[in-house]
């Protein structure tokens, strides 16, 4: 079970880590095996599925969104708590809200993330 100092934790330095534009400190939240599924993906990437396999791959995606938006910044509205995830609420892209998904491995980093937007923004 995830413990809520744990989550607060995550949830602050990834908000911190984003908002900072150092894509080291953003990437070593993340296992090796990292998938990440965004509707961005899509239009970014020109992946139909949406989903990225790999730390590298999602790493490149990443630095391009980084790269198109020189001031992204996040801002933590909630976190939400399960037995072997989170979800992050967040004032994201754009004047856009998201909730991002974060399922964990043994070793809390995490495995998987699904993000969600308010995409009509």
């Amino acid at each position: 079970m995830i413990s809520t100092a744990f989550a607060q934790e995550f949830a602050q330095e990834w908000v911190a880590s984003w908002n900072s534009h150092d894509l080291d400190r953003v990437m070593s939240h993340y296992a090796d095996d990292f998938e990440m599924t965004s509707p961005f993906i899509v239009t970014l990437m020109q992946e139909a599925t949406g989903t990225l396999k790999g730390k590298e791959k999602v790493r490149a995606y990443w630095a391009a969104a980084l790269e198109r938006l020189p001031d992204l910044t996040f801002e933590l509205i909630d976190i939400l708590i399960s037995v072997d995830s989170i979800t992050i609420y967040y004032n994201a892209v754009l004047g856009r809200r998201a909730a991002e998904v974060f399922f964990f491995d043994g070793n809390r980093k995490v495995k998987q993330s699904i993000a969600h937007y308010n995409l009509e923004r």
